[in-house]
């Protein structure tokens, strides 16, 4: 109450918001998990959405007065596309097999795509007012080669430059922020995907990430990014916020409550379609494991169970709602945009709060969820990987720094450190020693960051040393505070 009424052009709500989603999407996705569960992703992202865009759009078509097929479509395009976030955080809090948070996260990335291209398609049909399925087929495989090859052509670009110039790591993080910008605007204007064109200029960059960019550039550019993505995300719910007032007051004759009613039932509608499709999977899956070796002989019930009731919608429904335009066919207000973006907004707030809240209690009550993996817990892993790295430090002290070549107390110390480690038997006697020694460091690391606070007080030292001081301490802080693996 009393903030303005905000009202953004359509097509801006696409340039400004949807690159740098994407793009923190794709960076942090595993492209190696993204490969190998590619077929049950590439089924979620593109046959899921086509299912439910088809299945909104006839309950639309039936039970929302005025409403054509082609809007229904719209509507279905807009709502189909998950977003994984809330439903991911939830399963590695419970522990849940790293296959289903694989599947959720690369199917969140891929059916935005797919979502839109049912959007850009409906909303060409409404405007219009016709639609050519023949030329609609050609016009889904121009843009899907467009995007892809705009993105990977601009994303080896990129690589070439971080491979070659190996840029400073703030001259990196402008590059990472400029990059799903121009993959954007070049594939859109080459009559592509957009959509395509970050995400899979995004997947590259960041599988070559580790290999490209320095230390503190991976640090700036990861923590640039987590705060960016917070952000757009916020500022997408802050739009639709404040243009809400102004979407109740256009519902053009249908009462809050019958608005109410039809969000419910799309909300029922998208939901029942994921969970149905979902099960159905698990039989396909099991009689096709008799032609092809890739499929699973065995997948199941719970995982596609808890996976069909992980179908939480959020930014990317946001945006496109707020994306429709403001006009049609002949000039006219675009019919029904503000039923829909009201819409769109109780189908978010069922499937984020309803299914968030539902959804821990669905994986406690089926007992957790089929390990096909059989991958050792997450701690355990950590515990082994440290290990290993450990005893190849020791490898390289014993032939690069033999201790009768080169006697140096700060080398015995470092290898005594690594020996600890190396051989570490997780007994509690062993644990304790680390943890005590961690305890200790932590202390004196407290007592350096007051001591240089003080210090800072002073006209005797520059700023900026003090502060590069500061960033030593915290990287050290954070690395004993990682020694061992939270359980």
């Amino acid at each position: 109450p009393g903030l303005p009424t905000v009202r953004v052009e359509p097509d801006v709500i696409f340039l400004i918001f949807l690159p740098p989603l994407l793009y923190e999407a794709a960076w942090t996705t595993s492209w190696k998990d993204f490969w190998r569960w590619r077929r049950v992703i590439l089924f979620f992202a593109f046959g899921m959405v086509l299912l439910t865009a088809a299945c909104v759009a006839w309950a639309a078509h039936v039970f929302i007065p005025g409403c054509t097929l082609a809007l229904g479509f719209l509507l279905g395009g807009i709502v189909s596309p998950t977003d994984a976030v809330a439903a991911t955080s939830i399963m590695r809090s419970m522990g849940l097999p790293r296959r289903l948070l694989a599947i959720l996260e690369g199917e969140s990335l891929v059916n935005d795509a797919s979502g839109l291209i049912v959007i850009q398609f409906a909303t060409a049909a409404v405007v219009s007012g016709g639609f050519a399925l023949g030329q609609a087929w050609l016009g889904l495989v121009q843009m899907v080669v467009i995007g892809l090859a705009v993105g990977l052509a601009v994303g080896l670009g990129f690589y070439a430059i971080h491979r070659w110039l190996r840029p400073a790591a703030n001259l990196t993080t402008v590059l990472t922020l400029t990059a799903p910008y121009l993959m954007y605007v070049l594939a859109e204007a080459a009559h592509g995907s957009g959509v395509l064109a970050v995400v899979s200029g995004g997947l590259l960059l960041s599988y070559h990430s580790h290999t490209v960019f320095s230390a503190a550039a991976r640090q700036q550019a990861y923590g640039t990014w987590n705060t960016l993505g917070f952000v757009f995300n916020g500022a997408v719910f802050m739009l639709i916020g404040l243009e809400l007032p102004a979407v109740l007051a256009g519902l053009d004759g249908t009462s809050r409550w019958q608005a109410v009613g039809y969000g419910l039932l799309i909300s029922a509608v998208i939901i029942g379609v994921r969970l149905v499709a979902s099960l159905l999977g698990s039989p396909f899956s099991t009689f096709m494991s008799r032609f092809i070796t890739v499929a699973d002989d065995q997948p199941g019930w719970r995982g596609p169970l808890v996976a069909g009731y992980s179908g939480m919608r959020g930014v990317v429904s946001l945006a496109a709602a707020l994306a429709i335009p403001l006009l049609g066919a002949g000039g006219q207000p675009f019919p029904l945009r503000n039923l829909f973006i009201f819409i769109i907004f109780v189908v978010i707030l069922v499937t984020l709060v309803g299914q968030g809240l539902t959804l821990p209690l669905l994986i406690r009550w089926l007992g957790g969820v089929e390990d096909r993996d059989h991958l050792r817990p997450a701690a355990e892993q950590h515990r082994a990987l440290r290990q290993l790295l450990a005893q190849q430090s020791l490898k390289e002290l014993s032939q690069h720094y033999d201790a009768n070549a080169h006697p140096n107390e700060l080398l015995d110390l470092l290898t005594h450190h690594f020996e600890l480690t190396a051989h570490a038997d997780n007994s509690v006697a062993v644990t304790n020693t680390i943890a005590g020694y961690n305890a200790v460091l932590a202390e004196l690391l407290q007592g350096q960051r007051q001591r240089l606070m003080h210090l800072r007080q002073r006209n005797e030292y520059d700023d900026e040393v003090i502060r590069q001081l500061e960033n030593e301490l915290d990287l050290k802080e954070e690395l004993s505070a990682s020694t061992l693996p939270k359980e």
